[in-house]
């Protein structure tokens, strides 16, 4: 019940003397993270005083106006209001009223309020909501709390906000029914995993070897890429309708349009200037609505510049069967300036490469914290980041999720080819340096190259609108040439788009012909001066960059061994990848990942590293291991190298690498499919139960909408063994987590000999 006060009198009555109330023991707890998502009342006393009080709403009557607050006035705990505490972080709780209303602090007192604003909301990265309140034990009382104001620094007084933590109010909550739950999507599963290990020892798990938790932190941190994998706040600011950066009908999501509608190879070019100078799609692009409805996305497959791995989705494939993920920071400065400098979509901070990675890193551990903090305090979560091989052991061992840090960007350590005004130097001591800090910082797992040319190397040669993008960022000619040498490629290979940008150089790091530093204030203006160049016809054959390593990039390598890292080598273009397999081989060294798939006709397994590989899409009359086949074939090829058979996923989920569709959609398969997957179904393990896969009110039907999000790899497992396949053809994905493992531990071993 909200009592009304009027406005002058409201003090005298609160501090009336109406008897003092002598203050309850306070309630036995499990410490300041024990309170995850409680039902409590909450009273107060002054420092040095039992004179308690129970928090409550009233009316405040101010002349003609009326206003609800919130005050330390009831006198019995029955009268006092029910709060939610719901974690925004370890021992930081949001207070979420039985009326669906948050507890706000401010100059205005305690107030309630229905709906908050968010620094996701504003693509502001320095805004505070002021629902936020660090729990701590009291300075008067050790058997009590006291609650700091996390946007003000202030303490909760028993009259509203106080600057010193000597007249913070000496707080206790008990424990109460009649609650409102905070909103939260479900995860659809029941169970906890056991199984942790097979019979003869070895780690029970998938590996996902390449991710992109955190792309909604890239390109600016703006609303490129939309949603994230966990907020302070909640689900309704991790993931709310994109119209706020996609706009109506999501005609300003213009990479994502451009992506999704033309695959990043073939394209309408007359259409996507027509849509960058128009700011607009030139039809509706997708619905935008996200919590509570999610009309049109998540869907992995076909909408690329949306959240795919919400921390419950990932929860859900860790209790299917992932315990191993590789969480890759990636970004792209040039897409990031393009729409942010055309002004269609907004940026928290600057488009660097480098401060996105940073702040991807720094929301990962932040993740972490959060998802302890809502399974009851530090190191109780499932999701783990580990820096050695043996934590990763005892983390799955553990039955948790092991998370090892990563990054692939094209600028990576701002080592651009050529050097850049205001940068340092990128030389030997300079790599050496960084190397150090981002181990320091817990990466173990580093793209050399990715999308465009760097101090290291040759960019990984993608054609299309990539070639655009690295003629802008390095300011040369693209350097294409017919004479390839005969190596596997993912990218350095096939037609080139933009004819008219191509001129080959003979000397790789040569001075740059021309200065696109203005590119991120004016966008088309700066190229507009090349659109004969652009729309000149394509080269057609198989042309390959006509660079490989540096000098320094053969460094970097040198110092990666030393250090025991992961080499990932499919960024490489063709006489990149044809020398690091080179330089791996003379050291002996094992620590290379293929995570795009290649894995170079075997000898990626010789050396002892991995690669990745997938489930077929479709069902075959009559042969029940269809879906199995490109598994067990690569399983094969890796027994016969020596190496440990098994295989792992690498999604590339957030990383515009689409996800498998779906098997019973009109034309998805040659043949009519049978046996979809239907509910519940158990685990692998048989340790968890799975129900249908919800996304607010949006019920996921994973055989026609296929592998929307990371969740759905309970579906994706299931989907292949209700099409025939069996535990012993599955097995090698459930012993991917421990291969993975084993290729670190000998990256490990032999930088120690070296």
């Amino acid at each position: 019940m909200t009592r009304r006060i009027q406005g002058l009198a409201l003090s005298f009555v609160l501090l009336s003397c109406e008897g003092s109330v002598p203050r309850p023991p306070p309630p036995e707890h499990d410490g300041i993270y024990g309170f995850a998502h409680g039902c409590y009342a909450i009273d107060a006393t002054d420092p040095g005083s039992d004179d308690t009080r129970w928090l409550e709403s009233v009316e405040r009557v101010e002349g003609e106006e009326t206003r609800e607050v919130y005050t330390f006035s009831a006198r019995t705990m029955e009268d006092g209001a029910r709060f939610t505490l719901q974690p925004s972080t370890l021992a930081t709780y949001i207070l979420y009223d039985a009326d669906r209303r948050y507890l706000v602090g401010g100059e205005d007192g305690l107030v309630p309020q229905e709906e908050v604003l968010s620094d996701l909301l504003l693509a502001d990265d320095t805004y505070l909501p002021g629902v936020q309140w660090e729990l701590s034990v009291s300075a008067h009382d050790d058997a009590r709390f006291q609650l700091r104001h996390l946007a003000t620094g202030r303490f909760l007084g028993r009259d509203g906000l106080v600057e010193s933590e000597d007249d913070a109010a000496v707080v206790a909550l008990y424990p109460t029914d009649g609650c409102e739950p905070y909103p939260e999507l479900t995860v659809d599963a029941e169970g906890t995993p056991t199984r942790t290990t097979f019979e003869d020892g070895d780690l029970y798990g998938i590996v996902d070897t390449h991710s992109h938790v955190f792309s909604n932190y890239a390109f600016g941190g703006g609303g490129i890429f939309h949603g994230a994998p966990y907020h302070p706040l909640g689900v309704p600011h991790a993931l709310p309708d994109c119209d706020i950066y996609h706009g109506r009908e999501g005609r300003a999501d213009l990479f994502g349009y451009a992506f999704d509608s033309f695959g990043g190879d073939t394209f309408d070019s007359d259409a996507l200037l027509t849509s960058f100078v128009t700011g607009r799609t030139p039809e509706a692009n997708h619905e935008t609505a996200g919590w509570p409805t999610f009309t049109d996305w998540p869907s992995a497959h076909d909408s690329s510049t949306h959240q795919t791995q919400y921390y419950r989705w990932l929860e859900r494939a860790w209790l299917g069967g992932l315990r191993l993920v590789v969480q890759h920071a990636t970004t792209n400065q040039i897409i990031c300036e393009l729409l942010a400098g055309s002004g269609t979509q907004p940026v928290r901070y600057s488009c660097n490469d480098m401060v996105a990675v940073d702040r991807i890193i720094e929301e990962t551990y932040a993740m972490e914290r959060y998802i302890d903090a809502q399974w009851g305090g530090p190191g109780e979560g499932f999701f783990r980041i580990v820096t050695t091989p043996a934590q990763a052991r005892e983390v799955i061992a553990d039955g948790k999720m092991a998370v090892i840090l990563g990054i692939e960007t094209s600028n990576v350590f701002d080592c651009f080819l050529g050097g850049r005004e205001g940068y340092p130097t990128c030389d030997e001591a300079y790599v050496i340096e960084q190397l150090d800090r981002y181990h320091e910082l817990g990466v173990r797992v580093l793209f050399p190259v990715h999308k465009y040319d760097n101090g290291f190397s040759a960019g990984d040669g993608h054609k299309s609108f990539i070639e655009v993008g690295n003629f802008i960022n390095s300011g040369h000619w693209s350097n294409f040439t017919e004479d390839c040498p005969d190596v596997p490629t993912t990218f350095d290979r096939g037609e080139v788009s933009f004819g008219g940008l191509n001129m080959p150089r003979d000397v790789y790091d040569s001075p740059a012909p021309h200065d696109f530093s203005g590119f991120g204030a004016n966008p088309i203006g700066t190229i507009v001066p090349f659109i004969d160049q652009l729309m000149s016809p394509a080269l057609e054959g198989d042309w390959c960059m006509n660079a490989g390593l540096t000098p320094l990039g053969e460094r970097l390598l040198e110092e990666m061994m030393r250090r025991g890292m992961i080499i990932e080598m499919d960024h490489f273009p063709r006489r990149s990848y044809l020398r690091a397999y080179e330089m791996a081989e003379a050291a002996g060294y094992p620590g290379l990942a293929g995570t795009h798939g290649l894995n170079y006709d075997g000898r990626i397994y010789a050396l002892g590293g991995v690669s990745k590989v997938g489930l077929g899409r479709c069902g075959e009359a009559g042969d029940p291991a269809a879906m199995t086949r490109r598994l067990n074939e690569r399983v094969d090829l890796i027994r016969a190298n020596g190496g440990y058979p098994a295989e792992g996923f690498g999604f590339d989920l957030n990383g515009f690498a689409g996800a498998r569709g779906p098997r019973f959609t009109e034309g998805a398969c040659p043949e009519p499919q049978e046996n979809p997957v239907t509910y519940p179904f158990q685990s692998m393990a048989g340790d968890v139960t799975f129900t249908e896969p919800r996304v607010g009110e949006r019920t996921i039907d994973f055989n026609m909408e296929g592998f929307a999000h990371i969740g759905l790899l309970p579906e994706l497992i299931e989907d292949a063994r209700r099409t025939g396949a069996t535990e012993e053809d599955l097995e090698p994905l459930f012993r991917s987590a421990e291969g993975y493992i084993r290729m670190w531990e000998a990256a490990e071993a032999r930088a120690a000999e070296m």
